[in-house]
């Protein structure tokens, strides 16, 4: 695997996570394409900011092989990320349609 291909899994992982909250939750659904993209810049947001602590895509793949034990921890966080951006996404929407 290369480092392009695990953040392209990352990215995968926060769509999910987004659409499988919305369908979990179905208060906090903005419609499939809505909950694709913030689950999306979730995702990135939390690899991005929570990557730096040592589970980002190049090391994962230092050693020359996949580093399981960060990859399930990158996932982890990447479908977290996609659900904590849908809500927040939801929350923003919610207070701006009651201004």
């Amino acid at each position: 695997m290369t480092d392009t291909l695990i953040a392209i899994i990352s990215i995968f992982m926060g769509m999910l996570g987004a659409n499988l909250l919305s369908f979990l939750i179905k208060k906090y659904s903005l419609g499939f394409t809505a909950n694709t993209i913030t689950g999306i810049f979730g995702s990135i947001f939390f690899i991005k900011s929570i990557g730096r602590l040592g589970f980002d895509p190049v090391t994962i793949m230092q050693s020359g092989e996949v580093n399981i034990t960060l990859f399930s921890i990158n996932m982890l966080v990447s479908l977290t990320g996609g659900a904590v951006g849908l809500i927040l996404a939801k929350r923003i929407i919610t207070k701006l349609n009651k201004a």
